[in-house]
């Protein structure tokens, strides 16, 4: 089971993880928590759209783009709320 993975250099803890192969390329789907302390790092960082994507557990590396992305709470800026992310990411060109 795959418990984190690496978006630039910003190590993500995951709940849930889907990968799979579309039209040749990677794409992985994932669920993970963030608090409205470390809301601000990963909003910018997911501003970015392209990552270079590591998945320790299954020795996976890719250059990735978002494709879809949804969070249960717009704001996170409020001390003690948590959100839940759903990031997919396909490998680029």
């Amino acid at each position: 089971m795959v418990t984190e993975i690496k978006l630039n250099d910003t190590e993500i803890k995951i709940a849930q993880y889907v990968e799979k192969k579309i039209e040749g390329k990677t794409q992985i789907s994932l669920t993970f928590h963030v608090s409205s302390d470390d809301y601000h790092d990963i909003a910018t960082l997911l501003y970015k759209g392209t990552f270079d994507v590591i998945v320790p557990e299954r020795h996976l590396q890719f250059r990735g783009t978002i494709q879809e992305y949804s969070t249960s709470v717009t704001n996170l800026y409020e001390k003690g709320q948590i959100g839940e992310y759903k990031l997919t990411l396909i490998e680029a060109e």
